[in-house]
């Protein structure tokens, strides 16, 4: 969860360093630091946003050609300027960032502090590069080898990038289940956790594999596994443009990226939704496409918001497909020696395809013989590698810790698929097939419109912003969208919220309501309609304030509720894609009165890398 950016080459490292350190602060931002070779191995590093470390800088003697940088989420240690990466080797000879965690790292600190390292920090990556620096001087091996053996040694995940005071013109990275791309320039290289510190200066990357070690030495990359076997590395070309990673002019990414909707949704159906012709087609799926039509059930894996994208799939698969479904949050399905017949069909959900919880009940349902489908929007990702088959998103960069297009771009992905193994099962007739592909091309104009309460709702936010707990209902498809209303108002205002089928309140959350508790009410027309009418009586009885989300036009809801906000009309199973954007504007509006860090929640990162 942590940021790792690197360059060698004929430029100047620090500002790229910390332009690419800045670019990567959404994985982290307890603390930042880089190190640099200019005669001696030097480390610059401080607790806070990397503007702080900017600014100790302009201090410092800073001019090098080769150096490398790392923005924190903590794991081992407190923030603070000495748990800070970069971290020096013993006899300050290598300095080394790290992202993952050294699950045996206790084990290898007693053992060296026995041997007389003595450490400074409490994290798990100064460890790791003594034990690095231990290796090489007792084996007399080159750094290459000293690292390739500790690899064999260490339990846990890592991304690694190392730079030694021997040797200015070299740099060695390896991973295992945490991401690293190494960008190709003319005479020069990058080296980060993803691409949006490289895309200024080249779009051809190498994407480091699990268990595979890179080093660039004297204007060369070699890759060899962990096994010290050569690789050929693949170069690809990225798709991905520079403004796609900047603000344009939006106070804040996740406020971009609620307005990108529209875009991102039509870029995941381009192509593959065509009403007129009765096309529907997700390329990705093709080879294995009659495992998931024939299966007896389906397992959807997820965390945080791709769980709750799984769970609106959950209804639209049973409902278009027939097939049963099991959703499970991932971080508990690898730990339940969970039951998996070969042949079962997983769909693991990942915005980023690098959360570590997925990745391994990826590799235990695999390994118990299933067929792996991935939903994730970062091409090259370590799920999608690891898949099967699968779907990519096309939502382009979500930058925002919040995530917001790639929950209505993975919703609009797995409907695609209920509704194709549907029609292929013969449970949708044709007049509704037909029918659903209309209502995909429309979703774009739709979100579009639901956007246009952006006033509106900013004014109710500023009535609740100072409220202390919020209460999200829905039911149906809806339900899930409760929960993701309720997960956004959590991260970025710090507001306590609770979601909750609608029927449910009665049997326990009811207790809470009074005149000081608001209630987000979803009340979409669907076949619930009725019952969630009378759910918001319940609320109005005890004197809770109603903000419902309701179809344009309803007057019935409207009469009742304290605040409506009206929002077009789909086919019901397609709905969360629309009524979820409200809820994502109030959350937003409420986080900047609030005066929160939309952007870089604390505690919080965009990537989950660490189990």
């Amino acid at each position: 969860m942590c940021g790792i950016v690197a360059y060698v080459g004929n430029k100047e490292a620090t500002p790229i360093l910390i332009k690419g350190l800045k670019r990567l602060e959404y994985r982290g931002y307890d603390s930042a630091g880089i190190a640099l070779l200019n005669g001696n191995l030097n480390v610059y590093k401080k607790k806070g946003k990397v503007s702080e470390l900017e600014e100790y800088l302009k201090d410092q003697k800073v001019d090098s050609n080769i150096g490398i940088g790392h923005t924190r989420w903590a794991t081992h240690g407190v923030p603070n300027d000495v748990n800070a990466h970069p971290h020096f080797s013993g006899k300050r000879e290598l300095a080394i960032i790290h992202n993952g965690i050294i699950e045996n790292y206790a084990s290898l600190k007693l053992d060296l502090e026995q041997r007389g390292h003595v450490f400074l920090s409490e994290t798990d990556s100064e460890v790791f590069i003594h034990f690095i620096e231990d290796i090489r001087d007792n084996n007399q091996c080159s750094l290459e080898e000293a690292v390739r053996l500790a690899l064999t040694k260490v339990v846990g995940a890592y991304a690694i990038v190392i730079i030694s005071k021997d040797d200015p013109n070299q740099l060695i990275a390896a991973r295992k289940g945490s991401p690293l791309v190494i960008g190709l320039g003319q005479g020069e290289f990058f080296i980060a956790s993803d691409a949006s510190p490289i895309i200024e200066y080249t779009n051809e990357v190498v994407y480091l594999n699990d268990l595979e070690i890179a080093v660039i030495k004297d204007g060369r990359l070699s890759i060899k596994t962990i096994e010290d076997v050569q690789t050929t590395p693949y170069i690809q070309r990225l798709d991905l443009e520079l403004d796609q990673i900047e603000k344009g002019g939006y106070e804040h990414f996740m406020l971009k990226e609620i307005f990108e909707q529209p875009k991102s949704i039509k870029d995941c159906l381009r192509g593959r939704v065509i009403s007129e012709q009765a096309h529907l087609a997700l390329g990705g799926i093709r080879q294995y496409l009659n495992k998931l039509v024939n299966a007896d059930r389906i397992i959807i894996l997820g965390c945080g918001t791709s769980w709750h994208a799984g769970l609106v799939a959950e209804y639209i698969f049973e409902e278009f497909a027939r097939i049963p479904v099991e959703v499970e949050y991932a971080s508990e399905f690898r730990y339940r020696n969970p039951i998996i017949k070969e042949g079962d069909v997983v769909i693991a959900i990942s915005q980023s395809g690098e959360t570590a919880d997925t990745l391994a009940a990826i590799e235990l349902a695999k390994a118990k013989g299933a067929i792996i489908f991935g939903v994730c929007n970062v091409v090259g990702s370590s799920i999608a590698r690891a898949s099967h088959e699968g779907a990519y998103l096309h939502a382009g960069p979500e930058i925002g810790v919040a995530s917001t297009k790639a929950f209505t771009a993975q919703v609009t992905v797995l409907t695609m698929m209920a509704i194709i193994v549907g029609h292929r099962r013969g449970t949708i007739k044709e007049s509704l097939f037909h029918q659903l592909l209309v209502d995909l091309e429309n979703l774009p104009v739709k979100v579009e419109k639901a956007l246009k309460t952006n006033e509106q709702i900013k004014y109710i936010s500023s009535i609740f912003k100072d409220a202390r707990n919020f209460l999200y209902l829905g039911r149906g498809a809806n339900f899930p969208v409760a929960l993701e209303g309720a997960l956004k108002l959590k991260e970025i205002s710090y507001i306590h919220a609770e979601g909750y089928p609608a029927a449910e309140m009665k049997h326990g959350p009811i207790a809470l309501i009074d005149e000081e508790m608001p209630v987000m009410v979803i009340a979409t027309k669907d076949q619930t309609y009725e019952k969630i009418v009378s759910n918001i009586q319940e609320v109005r009885a005890r004197k809770g304030k109603v903000i419902a989300i309701v179809t344009e036009g309803d007057k019935q809801i409207e009469a009742m509720a304290d605040f409506v906000i009206e929002v077009p009309g789909t086919h019901e199973f397609l709905m969360p894609i629309i009524s979820v954007v409200p809820l994502q504007l109030l959350s937003y509006h409420i986080a900047v009165m609030r005066g929160c860090n939309v952007d870089q929640p604390r505690n919080l990162a965009k990537s989950v890398t660490v189990e």
